[in-house]
């Protein structure tokens, strides 16, 4: 029972926030504008993602990426809903990582299916030299989820018990 409820609270958490902040850009920014919310570093900016992270196959025929990017996640979130399915239900960190990485891949899908693009938007960057791509709350999601199940692996359990295996 606990291990269901960190995995769904952490898909609809995230599947929330994602198009919670998404609706917020498409109705107060123009598409390409820009908000600079800590000079020279972090800026609220307005892109369409028709690739993967960082713009991954964007420029691919849209014949192949457009179903490309419907079925992978879909297989994504059988595979996630199978190794959740084997989890032991105690396995609360990795319960809620699979979660957070199925609420991202949702909030992406979401996205492609209801716009044909991902809105992207948190945009970091150094000066005007050196940016790093635009990626979104749900992109965001999935890292963290990636990282605990990086984690949870190396300490072979949940992260908490990092530090007692030291």
């Amino acid at each position: 029972m606990v291990k269901a409820l960190f995995f769904f609270l952490s898909i609809l958490f995230v599947i929330i926030s994602d198009q919670w902040t998404k609706i917020l850009v498409l109705n107060h920014f123009e598409y390409g504008e820009s908000l600079a919310m800590i000079h020279n570093f972090f800026s609220l900016t307005y892109v369409r993602n028709t690739g993967a992270a960082f713009g991954f196959l964007a420029a691919a025929n849209p014949n192949f990426r457009i179903p490309f990017f419907l079925i992978v996640p879909i297989i994504a979130m059988v595979v996630l809903g199978l190794l959740y399915r084997d989890l032991p239900e105690s396995a609360r960190w990795r319960a809620m990582a699979l979660g957070l990485v199925s609420g991202g891949a949702l909030g992406n899908l979401i996205d492609r299916v209801r716009l044909g693009y991902v809105v992207d938007f948190l945009d970091f960057h150094w000066n005007t030299a050196y940016y790093f791509p635009a990626f979104n709350v749900a992109d965001s999601a999935i890292c963290v989820g990636v990282g605990i199940l990086l984690v949870s692996t190396m300490t072979k359990g949940d992260p908490s018990s990092a530090s007692s295996s030291i």
